[in-house]
């Protein structure tokens, strides 16, 4: 069993930054795939990032490729998404999830994540 806590969401500006955090506890973190989600309201769940047990390999969506960046500390059981240059469509709730092994094609499936995290607003003005 894993627990799934989000934290670090907020409001900023256009052109701004900020850092989520997803901490963990329960099961050994390291055999975990993780993942971070957005819903912006009246639209499904939209995978943003992506990363390996191994931390070896991370997959991005197109819209966030070269802004946001997923990393993990596996000493403290921390998943972490800095987020730069933040848009106005950003602008969501943020969760994260994880699991054993996610088949490469359904990483960016929310349905398919065994455990997930209750989610941090973000809100971006223009």
């Amino acid at each position: 069993q894993v627990q799934l806590v989000e934290s670090g969401g907020g409001s900023v500006q256009a052109g701004g930054s900020l850092r989520l955090s997803c901490a963990a506890s329960g099961d050994t973190f390291k055999s975990y795939s993780m993942a971070w989600f957005r819903q912006a309201p009246g639209k499904e769940h939209e995978g943003v990032a992506f990363i390996s047990s191994d931390s070896v390999r991370s997959m991005y969506a197109d819209s966030v490729k070269g802004r946001f960046t997923i990393s993990v500390d596996n000493t403290k059981k921390i998943l972490f998404l800095q987020m730069n240059s933040l848009e106005p469509e950003d602008t969501a709730m943020y969760y994260c999830a994880a699991d054993k092994w996610v088949a490469p094609s359904s990483r960016f499936y929310w349905s398919v994540y065994a455990y997930r995290g209750q989610g941090t607003q973000v809100t971006v003005s223009s």
